[in-house]
């Protein structure tokens, strides 16, 4: 017999009597950002701005679990803070499926989150619950998938996410969460590692950037040129125009999830690049080296670049403004 999978945007049900990834009764809060990582970085008293400008910290966001999603999501944070301690080779040997289990948690969690007080939100100012048609299939889809974790599920030919791990010259205390909700675009940095996961593409950026890919395959990068990595990949998932779609098949107690085709279309997977639009996000991930935007846009039509030179060829050891300051 198949179990039903929860469709929670279906009728928008949050509720924190109802845990969020089966649909059962909750028993219990979650913090979406595990117990381990908030004490190992210190992240405790941090703060996160929230969508509404509510200023919060890492432990604030919680999620309702049931006791048979606590213990599956307790295994896999078990499975992955002891890859993620041990380093790159460890966590890039983990299994694909159970590293977007987890990155899914955590941006779903985030998602979760920021729903339940969205509806708050509107239920206090007496306004009906408005939410876009294409952020309700995105994240439902995401939730399906998460899915995963408690029920038998099977995907299908290409699978919708693409992860990818990349050797880091951090410093010892390093960390740097992203998450972007709306294009489900997600980046870490801790240890010797980083980790670039678009979340719903079928692997569309990574094909987009893949000249890159292959330029920086088997090399060790500095701090600087993985933010420009994750700059890429955070504005080529803003440009990415189309909504993935995935059919749903249960039998034989197993879910199997296929994605449609994305290029039925004649229109390009992608609007154009704009450079300075591009520049404008690459500012903002080299913040800790104080690079501004018209420095980067010296040349207009060839942004700066610490992954290549103007050549094309990987850059070994570059040398950016204040490289001492990059944060722990």
């Amino acid at each position: 017999m198949v179990t039903t999978l929860f469709r929670p945007f279906e009728r928008f049900n949050f509720s924190e009597k109802v845990c969020f990834l089966s649909g059962s009764e909750a028993t219990r809060q979650l913090q979406v950002f595990p117990e381990w990582m908030v004490n190992q970085f210190h992240l405790a008293d941090k703060p996160l701005k929230m969508l509404d400008e509510h200023i919060l910290t890492y432990p604030d966001i919680k999620v309702p679990v049931s006791e048979s999603a606590f213990i599956a999501l307790d295994d896999l944070e078990t499975e992955v803070r002891t890859a993620f301690n041990q380093g790159y080779q460890a966590v890039s040997a983990l299994d694909d499926l159970r590293l977007f289990q987890w990155i899914a948690k955590q941006v779903y969690g985030m998602i979760h989150h920021e729903v339940r007080a969205g509806i708050r939100l509107q239920r206090a100012s007496g306004e009906a619950l408005n939410f876009s048609q294409g952020l309700t299939q995105k994240f439902g889809n995401l939730h399906l998938m998460l899915q995963s974790l408690l029920q038998p599920m099977e995907f299908e030919g290409i699978l919708p996410w693409k992860i990818l791990v990349f050797p880091v010259n951090n410093p010892p205390a390093a960390f740097i969460y992203r998450d972007e909700i709306n294009t489900l675009v997600f980046s870490l940095t801790m240890a010797d590692f980083g980790i670039i996961a678009c979340l719903q593409d079928n692997g569309e950026n990574a094909n987009y950037h893949q000249s890159a890919l292959s330029k920086v395959a088997g090399k060790l990068l500095e701090p600087v040129q993985f933010e420009e990595l994750c700059a890429r990949f955070f504005y080529s998932a803003y440009i990415f125009n189309r909504l993935p779609e995935y059919s749903v098949l249960s039998a034989g107690g197993v879910h199997y999830i296929d994605g449609m085709p994305l290029r039925i279309s004649s229109k390009p997977v992608f609007d154009a690049w704009q450079v300075k639009t591009y520049a404008q996000v690459l500012e903002a991930f080299w913040k800790p080296w104080g690079i501004l935007l018209f420095e980067i846009l010296k040349d207009p039509e060839h942004p700066m670049s610490f992954l290549f030179n103007e050549a094309g060829d990987f850059i070994d050891n570059p040398q950016p403004p204040l490289s001492s300051q990059h944060p722990a």
